[in-house]
């Protein structure tokens, strides 16, 4: 464990919040986004992960397993053929 370093929960308009010293945001590479969980009676804070991390190769995969078609059929109406320049 590192510094442990003791802070007051403030009032921060109708929530609650506490303030982080930059010591320990250097310390700890915490960068904008983050993530906050509870874990019995901790809160933990981490590096929030990126959204659709992953996706790419999923997708890949789901081509070379020609698992990337559309489930249901596409079905047009007479609107559709009329209003609509394809």
């Amino acid at each position: 464990m590192g510094t442990a370093i003791r802070t007051r929960i403030v009032k921060i308009g109708n929530s609650q919040g506490i303030r982080i010293p930059r010591l320990l945001l250097e310390q700890s590479g915490l960068t904008a986004d983050v993530e906050v969980v509870v874990e019995g009676d901790h809160l933990v804070i981490r590096t929030a992960s990126h959204q659709r991390m992953g996706w790419d190769a999923a997708f890949a995969a789901m081509a070379e397993n020609c698992d990337d078609n559309l489930l249901d059929a596409t079905s047009t109406t007479d609107w559709d053929d009329a209003e609509w320049e394809w």
